[in-house]
């Protein structure tokens, strides 16, 4: 799979995680929609990087399907980097009594079934597109997070969502192998996103001190790498990478 003057979609685009690919996306000659619910930062990046914009709930149908339609006016849709997500943080049941539903509900909302509705109209659009030499029509990577395997005191919502990630990948590859479509999602640790680097710079010194090497948290663009390699490697398909410095989480 080639980036270069192909389409890519990145949800989760205008910050952290997402952006850093965008610019990964750009720099290798793609073309990049930018989906995003921070409308001030996507439309700034997007004027940037030369790219397109779209306001976009990831919840959405129509969102959904106005952010696939843009980038089908841009050419030929290859691929779609899901990074839009929450992680909230509450225990099951807290000082002030049991988890709020609703919060649990918006979590896996936003995580999963958003990463699933991006993922089903983009993998629809590219099922029909031709294929490349080699016979791929596109590829998905979704966004996971160690959490999935190594939740922590106060992450049941964020941790439940992202393992559901993580384990809809294989079946996910499996039905859209007949469209020549592959599905990966990458599981990154502690990073340095715009919620984390908000913090005091001795809780990010520590945070990173965690990981055994390197001891440092993951930088975004270390993650736009690594979708890199799965665009351009044909073989990787129906997995989940972790993306971790080797850490393994803590209760707390």
């Amino acid at each position: 799979m080639q980036i270069q003057d192909n389409v890519f979609i990145v949800t989760g685009g205008a910050s952290g995680l997402g952006a850093a690919t965008a610019r990964m996306l750009v720099a290798q000659g793609g073309k990049v929609v930018l989906a995003d619910v921070q409308a001030e930062a996507g439309q700034a990046l997007a004027g940037e990087l030369n790219a397109v914009f779209v306001k976009c709930d990831v919840t959405s149908e129509a969102d959904g399907q106005a952010v696939v339609a843009a980038a089908t006016a841009l050419g030929t849709l290859r691929g779609l980097i899901n990074c839009a997500g929450v992680a909230p943080a509450m225990k099951t049941v807290g000082k002030d009594g049991p988890h709020p539903l609703e919060l649990f509900q918006r979590t896996v909302n936003i995580n999963l079934i958003g990463t699933f509705n991006m993922a089903r109209l983009a993998a629809d659009a590219m099922s029909k597109t031709a294929a490349t030499e080699s016979g791929e029509r596109g590829v998905i990577i979704n966004t996971a997070s160690v959490a999935a395997f190594d939740g922590q005191i106060g992450q049941a919502a964020y941790a439940a969502s992202k393992a559901a990630v993580a384990g809809m990948t294989l079946p996910m590859a499996r039905d859209l192998s007949r469209n020549a479509i592959r599905v990966m999602t990458i599981a990154p640790g502690i990073f340095e996103t715009p919620m984390l680097m908000g913090m005091p710079e001795e809780v990010r010194t520590a945070l990173g001190a965690m990981v055994p090497f390197p001891p440092r948290l993951g930088k975004p663009g270390e993650y736009a790498q690594l979708a890199q390699a799965i665009i351009e490697n044909s073989m990787l398909n129906g997995e989940t990478i972790r993306l971790d410095g080797a850490i393994r989480m803590q209760p707390k």
